[in-house]
């Protein structure tokens, strides 16, 4: 007899553990059915239920209480339940709640995405494009914070914060001695150390890697170039301290930065050390597998650096040259 528990997401029936949360079976089903996540990681205890972006809508309990849940529900908090229904992209009310959410997380996030070193790997960003408005009903003064060095390679700018916390639970539980936090309370809320450049470890800049906006930035890799424009390839070394599992960024023959590997849902597979992210930066100090697997609706994909030789600018297309010279012609007579 098993012992798994069924629950259907958006109509897709899926058999899980007990205490397997709504969004780790929505995960398990995959697709447009996963809720977004801007503050769950499944590798930090604790994480969730901070933003609320992954709300769901339980319309039957279990089959024991088949009544509803009275309000939307946090999916990487709630646990399922033998018989539970859950909708998701299926409900109107969900996608309403999370545009809603969205506009609360945009209140003090600066819309500065063209200077921000995380557009284009910016979760936000695509929740802002998915469900967003054109306007904010806020009309209070922001908050605004001027950057900030937490380490050495590590800067800091609370602008773009939306406290979600793994950078906090990051440092608590991969690291001997965690130096940042939350100070403040309410509105006055942020991350930050009461002495500059405090956080100093092997691990630290693993914090960079789990941030899901542009508040914690690789100092070295800083408006160095847009991510679209480089060429992430996977790559390894025998590290004594981490797994040395890597994904280089190469502009041309340059590596300009290294990060951690991450998952189809944007969390770092292994942890990696400040040596390997910070200071092998030469192609020959790491063995090279292969290109990186880019989700096709990543702006990375546009450079098709999959097959190394990236499509032609100029496309000898006729119905395209025709369509510019009549264009043309419109304009010059003008």
């Amino acid at each position: 007899m098993s012992d798994k528990i069924k629950i259907t997401i958006d109509g897709v029936v899926v058999e899980v553990e007990p205490g397997t949360t709504v969004l780790n079976a929505a995960r398990q089903i995959g697709g447009n059915i996963v809720p977004p996540a801007m503050c769950y990681y499944s590798k930090l205890e604790e994480s969730g239920g901070k933003c609320r972006t992954c709300l769901v809508k339980v319309s039957k309990g279990s089959e024991k209480d088949p009544r509803p849940m009275p309000k939307l529900v946090a999916s990487c908090r709630t646990t399922v339940m033998d018989g539970m229904e859950v909708q998701n992209i299926t409900s109107p009310e969900v996608i309403e709640a999370r545009k809603g959410v969205v506009e609360m997380l945009l209140i003090n996030h600066p819309l500065d995405c063209p200077i921000c070193d995380q557009a284009g790997e910016c979760h936000l960003q695509d929740l802002g494009f998915e469900h967003g408005a054109a306007q904010t009903r806020y009309e209070f003064k922001r908050r605004t914070f001027e950057r900030v060095d937490i380490g050495d390679k590590i800067q800091l700018h609370m602008n773009r914060c939306i406290l979600c916390y793994r950078c906090v639970f990051t440092a608590n539980q991969i690291t001997d001695n965690r130096v940042h936090g939350v100070l403040g309370r309410g509105d006055a809320s942020e991350i930050g150390t009461y002495i500059q450049q405090a956080v100093d470890n092997d691990f630290s800049g693993n914090v960079i890697d789990v941030c899901p906006v542009g508040a914690l930035t690789d100092k070295t890799f800083r408006f160095k170039n847009r991510v679209w424009f480089t060429k992430p390839v996977d790559a390894h070394r025998d590290c004594p301290t981490c797994s040395g599992n890597v994904t280089l960024w190469y502009k041309g023959e340059e590596v300009i930065r290294v990060t951690a590997r991450k998952d189809q849902y944007g969390e770092v597979e292994n942890f990696i050390c400040n040596t390997c992210r910070f200071d092998k930066k030469a192609t020959s100090d790491w063995e090279i597998e292969g290109p990186s697997k880019v989700r096709h609706t990543s702006v990375i994909s546009s450079n098709h650096y999959d097959t190394m030789q990236p499509l032609p600018v100029i496309q000898q297309k006729p119905a395209l040259i025709i369509a510019n010279q009549e264009q043309f012609q419109k304009t010059s007579k003008q």
